[in-house]
């Protein structure tokens, strides 16, 4: 079995595209993964398949969250290797005791073409950022909030993309460890 990592895009925010998250573990349990455990309310899920083609299970999840919710999330998957080697290659973990600022921006895929100049147009002198391989690194101490370079990464990266910030990262590397 493969351990997973299922960040959902776009759920429970302002109202919409609401998915409480004990029926997506069941949805998800219905669709064959095991070991279904979520963390919070914005679509985080660690669970494990027999499946190990990522897009295959993909479309599994995107059809059964559609048939039982009515909509569609954008589902990023990662291996609990990629996931954990996204943690490792974190290039600021000087920001990591200000978890709030240090934000991991999951890529669909990796970028052929990034506007890396767009996006250190956007950055303020505070801000720091790397892109390595499909995992854009941002480090915000102003607050993400206010960011022109949150706001614009994915208009600049050219891939679709979901954020974490670094609570939620080490909360799901936590649960991974108790797999």
């Amino acid at each position: 079995m493969q351990t997973w990592i299922a960040l959902l895009r776009g759920i429970n925010v302002g109202g919409r595209n609401t998915m409480p998250m004990a029926a997506l573990a069941t949805t998800l349990e219905s669709a064959g993964c095991r070991s279904v455990r979520t963390y919070i309310q914005s679509g985080n899920v660690v669970f494990t398949s027999s499946s190990r083609s990522k897009p295959n299970l993909a479309k599994t999840l995107g059809d059964a969250t559609e048939a039982q919710f009515g909509f569609r999330p954008n589902i990023f998957l990662l291996t609990d290797t990629d996931f954990l080697s996204a943690v490792a290659n974190n290039p600021f973990t000087d920001a990591i005791p200000e978890p709030k600022t240090l934000h991991f921006f999951f890529l669909d895929s990796k970028p052929e073409s990034p506007d890396i100049n767009g996006i250190t147009k956007l950055a303020i002198s505070s801000e720091r950022f790397q892109l390595i391989d499909s995992v854009f690194y941002l480090h915000a101490p102003d607050g993400f909030g206010r960011s022109k370079l949150a706001a614009g990464a994915e208009r600049k990266l050219g891939v679709p993309l979901t954020v974490r910030n670094y609570t939620t990262i080490h909360n799901l590397s936590e649960m991974l460890g108790a797999d």
